[in-house]
């Protein structure tokens, strides 16, 4: 062909239309949807429609449930305000989210707390008795229980940081802790050195003081064996009700009298309850 010869235009390039782009995959299914609309669609067709409605149902996102965020915002008052921004429910429903991590806790808070009558005492509530609870399993009952070992260690360090008799505030709410909510009567003996620090605290006797006998010579015994100096006798009263009882009083006063005889120092004898407590030497029987 020569210079001179006219050239003829570039024929256009061939555009797909809409439905040829995207691999056919936009032809597919127009081809389908047109096709059920028809009436025309087979078995296999009606098939391949379910599963692509199917699919879409699946990808979308379930509902929220009602509680969605709850835990989080609880978790952000108790991090900014401690414990007094939340309410007692609030605090063992926050402390149930760890060891559920799924549902609404919040009823079974309130339900614990109804059924034992305070936080304070479901933490010191047995495990048996926590398994009584409906909706609480293993994993809740073992959160309630390590809240509790964790007070009583923090109690017990701060009674120990300063000598007990300087300390009062601070050993009081140690035996609050250790046995104010216990349903069943105990006597500890708190071992204390030249210092009167804290030795030992130990549960010398289960059960009612009055019909268990309490042998002085053994609590000596046990001072003597942790070289202490001193002794304070602690007991708890479930009743609710701290007064001493003839018997507190004539077993502390044999224990007063055998001790004196090893120079070892019983410094008082403090009865706890849930709604108080009373000290035998505040009240002139020491």
């Amino acid at each position: 062909m020569s210079e001179t010869e006219d050239r003829k235009p570039a024929s256009a390039p061939n555009i797909p239309t809409p439905s040829e782009i995207d691999d056919g995959t936009r032809v597919f299914f127009d081809q389908t949807r047109d096709h059920l609309a028809s009436g025309n669609a087979t078995p296999v067709d009606a098939d391949i429609a379910s599963k692509a409605d199917d699919k879409a149902s699946k990808s979308a996102k379930p509902a929220k449930p009602h509680y969605h965020g709850h835990r989080q915002r609880l978790r952000e008052r108790f991090i900014k305000g401690g414990a007094d921004a939340l309410a007692d429910y609030e605090l063992l429903e926050l402390m149930l989210c760890m060891a559920m991590p799924r549902g609404d806790v919040k009823p079974l808070a309130k339900a614990l707390i109804a059924q034992f009558g305070s936080f304070a005492n479901v933490l010191a509530a047995r495990p048996e008795d926590l398994q009584t609870a409906k909706g609480l399993g293993d994993a809740g009952i073992a959160a309630i229980k390590i809240a509790e070992a964790g007070a009583r260690h923090l109690s017990r360090e701060r009674a120990m940081e300063l000598p007990v008799i300087a300390s009062w505030e601070q050993l009081i709410e140690y035996c609050r802790v250790r046995i104010g909510h216990l349903k069943t009567e105990e006597l500890h003996l708190l071992f204390l050195d030249r210092k009167n620090r804290l030795i030992a605290d130990e549960c010398h006797q289960r059960g009612t003081v009055d019909h268990t006998p309490v042998y002085p010579r053994e609590v000596i015994k046990r001072a003597l064996e942790l070289h202490a100096s001193a002794i304070i006798l602690v007991h708890n009263h479930p009743s609710g009700d701290a007064t001493p009882s003839k018997g507190d009083i004539d077993m502390t006063r044999k224990i007063i009298d055998a001790a004196k005889a090893m120079e070892i120092i019983v410094h008082d004898h403090i009865i706890i309850s849930h709604a108080g407590y009373n000290s035998f030497k505040t009240l002139g029987l020491i």
